[in-house]
């Protein structure tokens, strides 16, 4: 009645990723700057959206500190609240 299906290796899903590590962990950051713009850059889209922990491998407490940084940034005009269109 069921019928059974072989399945190829591309079928294993996420199985076979490396889990991404924090890159501030890694580094041993203690805490981010809101003055660096180049390292908040690289956590926010070409809109101006802050790209969740899922995308960018980074911690929870580490997401915590990235958003308050880079929401102060964008207070003091180092960074855009939206992208130019």
């Amino acid at each position: 009645m069921f019928i059974k299906r072989s399945r190829s290796p591309s079928d294993a899903g996420d199985r076979g990723k490396k889990r991404k590590r924090c890159p501030f962990t890694h580094a041993g950051v203690k805490e981010i700057d809101y003055k660096d713009t180049n390292t908040l850059t690289k956590f926010i889209t070409e809109r101006g959206k802050i790209l969740p922990r899922r995308i960018t491998g980074v911690s929870s407490h580490f997401q915590k500190l990235l958003t308050v940084a880079i929401k102060r940034a964008r207070h003091m005009a180092l960074l855009p609240f939206v992208a130019e269109v």
